[in-house]
């Protein structure tokens, strides 16, 4: 049961704690730490790859969910659980529909947070079930659940007030693939513009910054 697990959190008491949790769930696991996912991007980048990732949903350098969208283009297969203090449906229903593997509280337990770990690394998923659902949230997801992950990333980056060269850049496509995926999107949406899409989605993108942690 060893392997690496990557702890990406600017706390640096939070991200102790959170290491704790990943060792009890990997025994003899390397556990690496960093505080963006700038940082993050570049510990992906090096080998063997990580079997999980905790991602903290507010760092500096990310905007709502835009740090899970970049690490999961990094690499696609390893699953990445979302760790936050904010217990709100929303940021829930929200990481479900995105593909994250699991949404945890930091008020949580460090040995319930590992038993959580556990079940993700053997290819489960957790979501809190005790945050009630929100109808709203639910019909977003609906709208989104056959797009392809490529697609879903070109909707995210959308959402974050990107341009398609900006998104180009990002992702490492062209231009016109950003565009192939974004007529794609539209059609699945029933809308023909970034407006439209945008406001067919807005509950699963639009997450308020919280003013403590």
């Amino acid at each position: 049961m060893s392997g690496r697990i990557l702890v990406v959190d600017d706390h640096p008491l939070t991200r102790e704690g959170l290491s704790l949790a990943a060792r009890a769930t990997l025994p003899g696991a390397t556990v690496v730490g960093v505080a963006s996912i700038a940082d993050a991007m570049v510990a992906m980048q090096s080998k063997p790859a990580f079997r999980l990732i905790l991602l903290d949903f507010q760092l500096a350098d990310a905007h709502g969910y835009s740090g899970l969208l970049k690490l999961q283009h990094q690499d696609p297969h390893v699953p990445i659980v979302m760790i936050t203090s904010r217990e709100e449906a929303s940021l829930v229903e929200a990481a479900k529909a995105l593909g994250a593997a699991g949404f945890v509280f930091k008020s949580r337990p460090i040995d319930e947070i590992a038993a959580i770990l556990k079940r993700i690394v053997a290819g489960g998923t957790y979501f809190p079930s005790e945050i009630a659902a929100s109808p709203t949230i639910a019909a977003a997801r609906a709208r989104i659940a056959d797009l392809s992950p490529a697609q879903n990333a070109v909707l995210l980056a959308l959402a974050d007030g990107r341009s398609n060269k900006e998104i180009a850049r990002d992702l490492d496509v062209t231009e016109a693939t950003v565009k192939a995926h974004l007529t794609a999107v539209f059609r699945r949406l029933g809308v023909s513009n970034r407006t439209q899409a945008l406001l067919a989605v807005r509950p699963l993108f639009e997450v308020d910054e919280a003013p403590t942690r």
